[in-house]
């Protein structure tokens, strides 16, 4: 049995950038899921920086 293991590194500037560990419910996360695949987004991570910025921006908006 052959497994094949692509493994990819991204540049992280430690300065600019924050990990955060979030919980989320599985209704949310079947939302974001079909989001990213909706909008053709390569990562899960990207498609959630993408959906907080929109909401960031609405929020911005109402106020």
């Amino acid at each position: 049995m052959l497994f094949l293991v692509y493994v990819i590194f991204m540049a992280v500037n430690p300065e600019t950038t924050v990990r955060k560990l979030v919980s989320l419910p599985r209704e949310v996360a079947k939302e974001i899921e079909d989001y990213r695949f909706e909008n053709r987004i390569k990562t899960e991570s990207e498609a959630i920086r993408q959906l907080i910025k929109l909401g960031l921006e609405q929020s911005t908006k109402k106020n």
